[in-house]
């Protein structure tokens, strides 16, 4: 367990409890067909586990990654300084067995691990530490590191080598949710030799200590891991990991089905009852701390005029959406703010808009646009927790505007392509989501909707909403340590941005995944991380 200095107990006891009060609140939903993936029996080593997934990883740099799909990868291939609990976003010891913070709340000591080394053999040390740090201020070409910019460009001021196993990381102001982002897969620790081999193209060479190394990279077709035979946390029960690309969820249940795979997320919410029903798979499903949502882009025509944007969000029938593509709510529910509501800090008080396509005609008028208007739509072409069917969920909501004179084109384009145009601002609206990181309202609000984050050429911010109002919010909350004055703070920012209107929150989906029923040892995560280290395969006879 971590050693805190006496004088900074009471204060890191408050920067913490926003992030604990999220696991007490969360109060996760878990269900499954049978009790494959927790046992009795004695876990076994040996064997190789496929997971399928919607889409292959984008690249496999944790700093200069974004999306679920590359950090479930990179996940089981780096460690950061501190981890999350299996089953909560409460922090305990990663790289760094220990940490103390100065009375000012602004200096962070780690006292790190020692005997640690990373899969090329390089010697983890605190000089590694600083180096992974460091080299997020200064991107190479094609490097974008947007978690850096949103987390911790203005937070962190200097990082120090105090000696070999040591580092001591200075603020530049006090930020109540620094070791909450440390827990990020996005802090991911990577070989200081594989950063000066291969430079920007460490994304395809990923070298960190985590419980599986790399060990190739067919592009659509798989990424293999292997063992980390001297993982500090002790050997993976599993000899290999692979990650295969499906990207059809009705056929990436038939190679579960017949074994071609052995675990799977993204299913058809059609298709729950019929892995239920099958004896040879579990079913696990738990709340999701995610949003599905359209961004509206604030810096295009006409979504620069609020009035058009509250018309769409009358102007989207979310009930039907829920009933057609989330089992008529049990396996998600409609969205009205930016955030879950299983999170601290979630605003009840808030009335949603209606779908009222009257309203929305009559708010169109008002902006000068009583004949509609042409838009386009692009569709998400992977599936995520937060929203399953893209395309199909795209094609209802042109239909919903087709209602109020909105004439919707879909476009779409491969996931890589797509990420990256969403952050350069290409696009006029778009479907997306966010699954959280942390469990902070902070990871919602300020990562997607703060002016700070509208940065052309690598915005999280993907509605380009600038409100000064929101931003100082925001700013502030994540300035105090006080968790009464930043939930005060989420609040307020919550009715602006509901006011503005720079999204149609959408859904809020439940977490699902599928695993054949001699995998034991796998569980969801709140921030929809995979974690194979305790994964295990039984033998026939065990079946």
């Amino acid at each position: 367990m971590p050693r805190f200095h006496a004088l900074t107990a009471a204060l890191l006891a408050a920067v913490l409890a926003a992030s604990c009060s999220s696991t007490s609140k969360q109060n996760p939903e878990r269900t499954r067909s049978r009790p494959a993936t927790v046992s009795d029996a004695e876990p076994v080593y040996g064997g190789t586990l496929i997971f399928g997934k919607g889409k292959d990883a984008t690249r496999l740099d944790p700093a200069d990654t974004t999306d679920g799909e590359s950090s479930i990868v990179t996940e089981n291939v780096f460690d950061k300084l501190l981890h999350f609990q299996d089953d909560s976003t409460a922090l305990q010891a990663g790289l760094a067995t220990s940490w103390e913070i100065a009375p000012d709340g602004r200096t962070y000591t780690f006292h790190l691990r020692r005997g640690v080394a990373f899969h090329d053999g390089t010697p983890f040390d605190a000089q590694a530490v600083k180096i992974n740090f460091e080299r997020q201020r200064r991107p190479l070409e094609g490097q974008q590191f947007e978690f850096w910019q949103s987390f911790f460009e203005k937070a962190v001021s200097a990082v120090t080598v105090v000696d070999s196993h040591t580092v001591r990381i200075t603020l530049a102001q006090n930020d109540a949710t620094f070791l909450g982002n440390l827990a990020m897969f996005s802090m991911g620790i990577v070989s200081p030799a594989a950063l000066a081999r291969h430079g920007a193209d460490i994304a395809r060479h990923p070298v960190g200590t985590g419980p599986f190394r790399f060990v190739a990279w067919e592009p659509n077709q798989k990424i293999v891991l292997a063992a980390n035979e001297s993982y500090w946390g002790g050997r993976p029960y599993l000899d290999k990991l692979i990650f295969k690309p499906v990207p059809e969820n009705a056929v990436r249940l038939l190679e579960l089905e017949v074994g071609a795979i052995h675990a799977m997320n993204g299913i058809n919410p059609d298709d729950v009852a019929r892995v239920q029903a099958n004896p040879e798979l579990s079913f696990l499903q738990e709340a999701g701390m995610n949003i599905g949502y359209l961004a509206m882009n604030n810096d295009r025509k006409p979504f620069d005029q609020v009035k058009v944007r509250q018309a769409i969000n009358h102007g989207i029938d979310k009930p039907a959406l829920i009933k057609a593509f989330f089992a008529d709510g049990r396996l998600g529910e409609a969205a009205k703010n930016p955030m879950p509501p299983t999170l601290w800090g979630y605003n009840e008080a808030i009335r949603d808009y209606a779908y009222d396509p009257a309203k929305a005609r009559q708010l169109l008028s008002e902006a000068g646009h009583a004949d509609g208007f042409e838009m386009e739509l692009w569709a998400l072409p992977v599936v995520r927790p937060y929203m399953p069917q893209g395309q199909r969920v795209a094609e209802a909501i042109q239909s919903d505007l087709a209602k109020i004179g909105v004439k919707v084109t879909i476009t779409t384009f491969e996931w890589g392509t797509y990420l990256d145009k969403l952050g350069k601002g290409d696009h006029q609206a778009a479907l997306i989501g966010w699954i959280g990181d942390n469990g902070d309202p902070d990871n919602f609000l300020y990562n997607l909707l703060a002016a700070d984050n509208a940065r052309a050429g690598g915005s999280s911010n993907y509605a380009y909403y600038r409100s000064r109002e929101t931003n100082r919010l925001l700013v502030k909350a994540r300035q105090v340590s006080d968790p009464a004055e930043r939930t005060r703070l989420y609040h307020a920012a919550q009715e602006t941005i509901h006011r503005d209107a720079p999204w149609v929150p959408l859904f809020h989906a439940k977490q699902m995944a599928a695993v054949r029923a001699n995998v034991h040892g796998f569980q969801l995560h709140p921030t929809g991380k995979a974690n194979f280290a305790r994964t295990w395969i039984a033998p026939p006879a065990d079946r």
